[in-house]
């Protein structure tokens, strides 16, 4: 890149952002600046990007200036554009905090996946509220090599497509986006989390965040994992000796 630009680094849970605050707007983060800006061996590294733009100085947030000072224009590491990433917003409130943009308590953050109310505790905490879940209609199915599974269409604000497995490693190296049909389901790309039972109210998951690969956490993923797990405790009879499946987030808990 040709142009210096200031960034903070920062993570959720240890899914990681480079942050460039840019309150007007004015630098032009091309796909390829930022997934220069993303790459962990010859730039900065992140799982995404978080541009810090005010609201009313971006063309896809005016209209939520009212509710929201800040916009979250957030990138996948690959430089793709995304509607929205659930630690991204915590990781984002931080550095306003931080900043000096805006203090302890409620207030909400700007996204393409709508304005989300955020709350800073007195002892540092940040968590957001995710929202309703949504549950678009139609099957869908995930595949990795010769192993095919029936998954889940949850919606957080992004798309993500939920599978239950019987053992994590058959998700494979999740270097590559798992395969998923059919292609309508997901137009523009998918977050692809593989779980499995670990016990009553416990499940574990792996995750594939679309444009940035296998990820330490996913806030919206870990939210729409509870709701496709209590969705599928809701419609599976238990067998015999089994204990049924509970997630251990309520699916609008916040994050």
């Amino acid at each position: 890149m040709s142009t210096r630009i200031a960034f903070l680094k920062g993570h959720g849970t240890e899914n990681d952002f480079v942050i460039v605050p840019d309150p007007e707007n004015a630098i032009d983060l091309s796909p390829a600046a930022v997934a220069a800006l993303c790459d962990r061996r010859a730039g900065i590294g992140g799982d995404g990007l978080l541009h810090v733009v005010r609201s009313a100085a971006h063309p896809e947030a005016r209209d939520m200036a009212a509710e929201a000072e800040w916009f979250m224009d957030y990138r996948n590491g690959d430089g793709s554009i995304a509607e929205m990433c659930g630690n991204g917003t915590r990781v984002f409130a931080r550095y306003l905090q931080r900043a000096g943009h805006v203090a302890e308590g409620d207030f909400g953050i700007a996204t393409r996946g709508g304005v989300k109310p955020m709350h800073i505790a007195k002892n540092g905490d940040v968590t957001t509220g995710m929202g309703k879940a949504r549950l678009p209609e139609g099957d869908v199915k995930v595949t990795v090599g010769d192993r095919s599974w029936p998954a889940r269409n949850v919606n957080m604000g992004n798309p993500h497509a939920v599978a239950f497995v019987d053992d994590l490693a058959h998700a494979g190296d999740l270097y590559a986006p798992p395969p998923f049909s059919p292609a309508a389901a997901y137009p523009d790309g998918v977050n692809v989390e593989f779980v499995v039972d670990r016990g009553p109210r416990h499940v574990a998951m792996r995750v594939h965040e679309r444009g940035a690969g296998e990820t330490r956490s996913c806030g919206t993923g870990a939210c729409a994992v509870a709701v496709a797990t209590a969705r599928e405790t809701a419609s599976t009879p238990p067998s015999p000796g089994r204990t049924r499946r509970t997630p251990s987030m309520c699916p609008e808990e916040r994050w």
